[in-house]
């Protein structure tokens, strides 16, 4: 009886959606939302790219988004940890972060500090694109 090769199959590509955050720790509705979004997203095996802007890249910044607390939702902490454990990806606009003069370092490890033109090609390549 001839073998029989196993056809190789490829793995497609998840899709992939990008949330586009604005607002920081002075609105924690606004503030949770993106990860509530971007988690819910992974858990359904799409790739969620959170962006932070504004002064929501304040949340990325060490020591500050686990003081985010929103009636109704989860703490920022508790999204942003199951975001990161997940494997989303943080995306920091780096114009936001120097006039805020947050340096690279002060930022959570996984936060990626990103220009105009890198969002987007997030933005260009995702399924969908939500901003709060």
């Amino acid at each position: 009886m001839p073998e029989i090769e196993e056809e190789e199959q490829e793995q497609e590509p998840l899709e992939k959606i990008v949330v586009i955050a604005t607002h920081g720790g002075e609105d924690p509705e606004r503030a949770c939302l993106p990860f509530v979004m971007a988690n819910a997203a992974l858990a359904m095996d799409v790739h969620a790219v959170v962006v932070l802007q504004g002064t929501a890249v304040t949340l990325a910044k060490k020591g500050c988004y686990e003081h985010v607390f929103s009636p109704g939702l989860p703490s920022l902490k508790e999204l942003v940890d199951s975001f990161i454990q997940l494997g989303g990806t943080l995306l920091v606009c780096t114009p936001c972060i120097n006039e805020r003069k947050i340096t690279k370092e002060m930022l959570v490890e996984t936060a990626r500090p990103i220009k105009a033109a890198r969002v987007i090609t997030e933005v260009l390549t995702a399924k969908a694109t939500l901003n709060y």
